[in-house]
């Protein structure tokens, strides 16, 4: 269905937001010229920003809030669910059983564009600085290469706005935007797979159930098309691969050599090395960007230089591009640094093989984490190993919430000393002081390894409050 047959269709879209997720998805169906429906369990005080963002368009747009009705499930004929919306909400077997026909913003774009020049990154860690650094790189060769996905200032409705079907395409796509997807919606000419990691658990139940809607990514794809994943034996790499892709499937590796039979990219003596059809090519020297950015994000660079160069830009015009790499929001972004005190914000960690590796980026010297949030059917106890190997005590302070109890069980500090568990402005607080107190420079990194429900709406409203924090205290 493309947007032109929307037209006078009923249409129902599920779920508005707090911070206006479907304000931009419901401004693209208004245009499109459908009976639009908006249904939200949180009430109109709680939306009054998302709202405001609506107001010009009140009149066409018919609103159900603080409620869901059955009815709209079974008699919309188009229901369009927000990403938080899980497959399994009981709503949706209602519109299922009435034959509705669900769809969600990614569903949406996907028939807007030519696939032919997508290039779609999914995994658990890394995807959103992977794809942004593959828009980056490619933009050398590819002027107007466009970025979207799970971006809050990229929604990919408002993007589809200004496509140029000439130029390629990158979009993050998690997995729960994934999820929804029929089967053979999805074939992109490039799908990248970054690593797969315990993560959304709560919502997927089984690690099987989540890979394999990462999965999605590719099982539409045809031997025209390349599939790019992980080869550093990460467990789900063969998951991955005995759903059979049918792709031309290139891997990349920071930690070993790859096997002689398989192409793609990995690091040797320190360098980047490009192999395809038996042939090596060194492509760049990265010991100063590991030192700069981490071993994480030297794997971040090799599967964007990977991806970047397979869509065909040239290694002499990807070099070019290294040096000015864009910093990605909330992912170990420094936000201050006053020669004695450096602070970064790494909000964006929602998992603890992501607050993993920025203990191991940072580690050595001085270095205080604040960390800890909402449990979400995550183990913890390999990133209490590492804390525990890396950090005392009394350079840890840790959110309140329920995933931070249970890192708690695995952390091996002593009982007297008392843990800051707290609020995000007294662990702050209470970080400053000790940095401060401190005779050599220190380094504080917020990265919480969760999320943190209980304080806060989502991972970015968490990261704002943190800068806000630093900023207030800092002055």
């Amino acid at each position: 269905m493309t947007s032109e047959s929307l037209s006078g269709k009923k249409v129902l879209l599920v779920g508005l937001g707090k911070l206006g997720g479907g304000v931009a998805t419901a401004k693209w169906l208004i245009k499109r010229g459908v009976r639009l429906t908006v249904t939200d369990l949180k009430n109109e005080y709680e939306l009054a920003p998302s709202l405001k963002k609506l107001e010009s368009f009140k009149e066409k747009i018919t609103f159900v809030l603080g409620k869901h009705r059955e009815r709209d499930f079974a008699d919309n004929e188009i229901i369009v669910v927000n990403p938080d919306v899980s497959l399994k909400n009981r709503y949706l077997e209602i519109a299922r059983g009435n034959g509705r026909k669900i769809e969600n913003e990614f569903s949406l774009f996907l028939k807007e564009i030519d696939q032919k020049q997508l290039i779609a990154v999914t995994g658990t860690r890394g995807k959103t600085t992977t794809a942004t650094w593959i828009h980056h790189i490619l933009k050398t060769a590819y002027q107007n290469t466009m970025l979207a996905g799970n971006f809050p200032e990229r929604p990919l409705l408002e993007s589809v706005e200004k496509y140029n079907r000439k130029e390629p395409v990158v979009v993050e796509t998690p997995s729960f935007l994934l999820e929804h997807l029929e089967s053979d919606l999805l074939s992109p000419r490039m799908a990248i797979i970054t690593n797969i990691y315990p993560d959304h658990l709560n919502r997927h139940e089984t690690m099987e159930n989540y890979a394999s809607i990462k999965a999605k990514i590719f099982k539409n794809q045809n031997k025209e098309n390349v599939l790019i994943i992980n080869g550093e034996n990460n467990p789900w790499t063969s998951f991955l691969l005995n759903k059979n892709p049918q792709s031309k499937v290139y891997f990349f590796s920071t930690n070993e050599e790859l096997d002689k039979n398989l192409e793609g990219a990995f690091l040797k003596n320190k360098k980047v090395i490009f192999r395809l059809k038996g042939t090596e090519e060194a492509v760049l020297e990265v010991s100063s960007f590991n030192k700069k950015w981490g071993l994480h994000n030297v794997q971040n660079l090799l599967t964007a230089i990977l991806a970047a160069h397979l869509f065909g830009s040239p290694f002499r015009k990807i070099r070019t591009t290294i040096d000015n790499l864009p910093l990605i929001r909330f992912r170990e972004e420094l936000i201050y640094d006053n020669g004695h005190i450096k602070i970064y914000n790494d909000s964006a960690s929602t998992s603890p093989e992501a607050t993993i590796a920025a203990v191991k980026r940072f580690s050595g010297g001085n270095l205080i984490l604040i960390c800890g949030g909402t449990d979400r059917s995550l183990d913890f106890s390999a990133l209490a190993r590492e804390i525990n190997s890396h950090l005392s005590p009394e350079n840890v302070f840790l959110l309140a919430g329920s995933g931070t109890d249970k890192l708690l069980k695995d952390l091996q500090f002593s009982t007297k000393y008392p843990i800051i568990k707290g609020e995000l402005g007294q662990c702050l607080l209470e970080a400053i002081a000790l940095a401060r107190s401190r005779t050599g420079p220190s380094t504080i990194i917020f990265s919480p390894g969760a999320k943190s429900f209980e304080q806060f709406r989502n991972e970015y409203h968490r990261g704002e409050s943190f800068n806000h924090a630093v900023e207030s205290l800092l002055k």
